[in-house]
């Protein structure tokens, strides 16, 4: 959390006399694929708010390969600033997590060729209770723009619902309150007129159908609650993306949340899936994890070059749930089994093992789009290869296998 002092505030820029050129935030280079990165919400929650978290995560980043894999996020999430505003209205970086303020740790993030996101909300203060943007929108687009800030994440709590009960933190109960839709276009707008590119990740947990009008506001929405980071939030959240994926289309991409590793609560096996289906539906990927206690092996894993080709393939066409003919449908509490969906140069297919071990054979014709013919296939997580009508899959419970078939 945060504490209020005027230590560290950054005066806002200059701004020009002249509107910038009214771009879409699609129409614009950030956001063209879905993004890569990490945020520290799940490493400390507010104790993972300062500048020594994201400038070791940085490091951590290039020591353990991952910009050179292509991610290039480092988000810091709620509790950043204080609890009050400054004089003038402006957030305040709290000087205790960050002695220098924000700038001079995103120059220096930035000459590690990597990039900075920071956190707020539509509503009058954060989840966590720190100030939020309502009523100061314009405000704070320009300063994040003055920090060279890159990625905003823009949560959803204490908005028009608010009573000033604790028990509204998470307002609009059942969703039953106004639309969320008029405040992220309002905090669209205002990023949009400060002249700098700012990824904008619409963080409403799914409510108010936002993966049908999310694509004319950001560049990522949250298409559900949290993943708490057990088995059964990944099922849940995989499951509930399935029949909106069809939205996902180039820069604009439903998020199905946090990428949770290195956590204990899944096996290795439910750790490649997790990612494996948040890779081949174009989920941005933004891992949840502290990157210090992560492993060899879960490192290996979030870098699979394979897998991250498949996620940012500029077709950027989601794989989808199928059922080939004469399998079973998906019981209650298990995953779709099957997934594929065309590349810019082939198709994905995946498998996964949603009810226990598996050994079972896919003939390809059976997946839309293939014939009934040879392909050269590559499972992306052993590396193995062949060639035929079929792939293969020996899998244990919950564990998946995702070929790269040829065209």
């Amino acid at each position: 959390m945060l504490f209020s002092q005027s230590i560290g505030v950054v005066a806002l820029a200059t701004l020009s006399t002249a509107l910038p050129e009214r771009k879409t935030l699609a129409e614009r280079e950030v956001g063209k694929l879905p993004a890569l990165g990490w945020n520290g919400w799940n490493q400390g929650q507010c104790n993972a708010a300062s500048e020594k978290v994201a400038l070791d995560t940085a490091k951590t980043f290039i020591r353990l390969g991952l910009k050179d894999a292509g991610y290039q996020y480092v988000n810091i999430d709620d509790c950043w600033s204080t609890k009050q505003r400054d004089s003038k209205g402006n957030l305040v970086p709290d000087p205790k997590k960050w002695p220098r303020g924000i700038k001079p740790v995103v120059d220096e993030i930035h000459n590690m060729g990597l990039k900075f996101g920071l956190y707020g909300d539509r509503g009058v203060k954060t989840c966590a209770g720190y100030p939020g943007s309502q009523g100061h929108e314009k405000q704070d687009a320009q300063l994040l723009a003055s920090w060279g800030v890159d990625y905003w994440k823009y949560d959803n709590c204490y908005t028009e619902c608010y009573t000033g009960n604790a028990a509204d933190i998470q307002t609009c109960p059942d969703d039953k309150g106004p639309s969320s839709r008029p405040g992220y276009e309002l905090m669209r707008d205002m990023l949009r007129n400060t002249g700098r590119d700012i990824l904008y990740s619409l963080c409403n947990w799914g409510w108010d159908e936002v993966w049908t009008w999310g694509a004319s506001v950001g560049h990522m929405w949250r298409m559900s609650v949290d993943n708490w980071g057990k088995w059964e939030d990944v099922v849940r959240i995989a499951n509930q993306a399935a029949p909106i994926l069809k939205y996902t289309q180039p820069g604009r991409y439903n998020d199905l949340d946090m990428m949770i590793l290195a956590n204990g609560a899944l096996t290795p096996a439910e750790e490649r899936t997790h990612f494996a289906i948040w890779a081949i539906t174009k989920s941005p990927i933004i891992l949840g994890t502290d990157m210090t206690k992560i492993n060899s092996d879960e490192v290996k894993l979030i870098t699979n070059k394979g897998l991250l080709a498949i996620n940012q393939d500029p077709l950027s066409k989601p794989a989808v749930p199928f059922t080939p003919p004469g399998t079973p449908t998906k019981g209650n509490g298990e995953i779709y089994p099957y997934w594929s969906g065309p590349l810019s140069s082939g198709t994905v297919v995946a498998i996964v093992a949603s009810k226990g071990n598996l050994d079972t054979k896919l003939s390809l014709s059976q997946v839309p789009g293939l014939k009934d013919q040879d392909y050269s296939w590559t499972e992306m997580l052993t590396g193995a290869k062949g060639r035929g009508r079929t792939v293969q899959a020996k899998l244990e419970k919950h564990d998946i296998a995702v070929f790269r078939i040829d065209n």
